[in-house]
């Protein structure tokens, strides 16, 4: 069996054994109970008591929609974690099914359903991009992480392969002895020892109710630029950031790092590109100076700037370039 399905099995399922599956924090319990349920549909051919409530098919008939999605989830690279990735997926599988089987299967899982998927024209590229330096899941984002409409903190997990292997000793050391002080309610050490670990670009967080030592990152997305927070609808852009990531974990593709020591990169949530999303909603410019992927220039050309929230006419706007410096343009009318 594939190790997607095991992993969401354990995430059903907490025990020690957890700690040999990194990253299941960002699985939402509708995918997880799925994923309990593939797994023992792979084991049992069983389908779960209670969905024939919901469908209008018989038991053979959802036998064998498992066994399709149970395929697909296999052979997804990666695996779906989100309930909208995952929603995508089962209608992509059963599209030849009957839409209330469909429609019912999603809701047994409290998954989406299709009308209320939002419509994607740029998928999370299946290839490895020209230029890619890394790649990072992240945990969910804190609403008070996003800056603006185009720069957001986030932390990923050091039980991710990527970070487990590269944590200073020193944080190791300091997040033992925090957690030590507090079982004792040592709290003012604790506190010490946190200043420590953050200090040196990490930090404590509580996800479900479990301590968890992330490791931050400062991402600055790629291709686009969205006025400052303090500027005309600078606001209104960074409320759209928010929506789009705030308690949402991300897909962060790493390209290069500015002058302030910002990760720039491609930001994708739940299966939506980022910068595609604020450039529909008329909320940022994109940056055809460093910038020319066609998906991007597409985007930009359909919405102009000013048709929706973007100041526009005589406004004038702070431009940021690749290189962190700005320099004062007019927006396009």
């Amino acid at each position: 069996m594939g190790n997607a399905l095991r992993l969401l099995y354990h995430c059903c399922k907490p025990s020690a054994a957890d700690d040999h599956f990194p990253g299941h924090h960002g699985v939402s319990a509708g995918v997880s109970a799925l994923g309990h349920d593939l797994y023992q549909f792979e084991i049992t051919s069983q389908v779960p008591d209670g969905l024939s409530k919901h469908v209008v098919s018989s038991k053979k008939a959802q036998a064998n929609w498992y066994r399709k999605i149970s395929e697909t989830w296999r052979e997804a690279k990666p695996p779906p974690k989100s309930p909208e990735e995952a929603s995508r997926l089962i209608i992509q599988t059963l599209k030849r099914h009957q839409k209330a089987d469909v429609e019912g299967f999603l809701a047994f899982y409290g998954l989406p359903l299709p009308h209320s998927l939002v419509e994607l024209s740029s998928q999370v590229p299946q290839s490895r991009p020209e230029g890619l330096k890394f790649e990072l899941h992240t945990l969910p984002v804190d609403v008070k992480a996003v800056a603006d409409g185009d720069t957001v903190t986030v932390y990923v997990s050091t039980m991710d392969p990527r970070e487990s292997s590269c944590v200073p000793r020193e944080v190791q050391v300091a997040a033992v002895q925090r957690s030590k002080a507090r079982a004792k309610r040592n709290y003012p050490e604790a506190d010490a020892l946190h200043k420590k670990i953050t200090d040196m670009g990490y930090r404590m967080l509580n996800i479900n109710n479990e301590e968890v030592l992330a490791k931050k990152y400062r991402i600055r997305l790629r291709g686009i630029d969205a006025p400052e927070s303090k500027m005309p609808y600078g606001q209104e852009a960074k409320d759209e950031m928010v929506k789009i990531v705030a308690g949402k974990c991300l897909k962060v593709l790493v390209f290069t790092e500015d002058r302030y020591g910002r990760c720039v990169g491609d930001i994708y949530c739940n299966g939506i590109f980022v910068q595609e999303s604020m450039l529909k909603k008329g909320l940022a410019w994109h940056y055809t100076a460093y910038d020319r992927r066609p998906e991007l220039e597409k985007v930009s050309g359909r919405r102009k700037l000013g048709q929706s929230g973007l100041a526009c006419g005589h406004h004038r706007i702070l431009k940021s370039h690749g290189n962190g410096e700005r320099t004062n343009v007019k927006a396009i009318s």
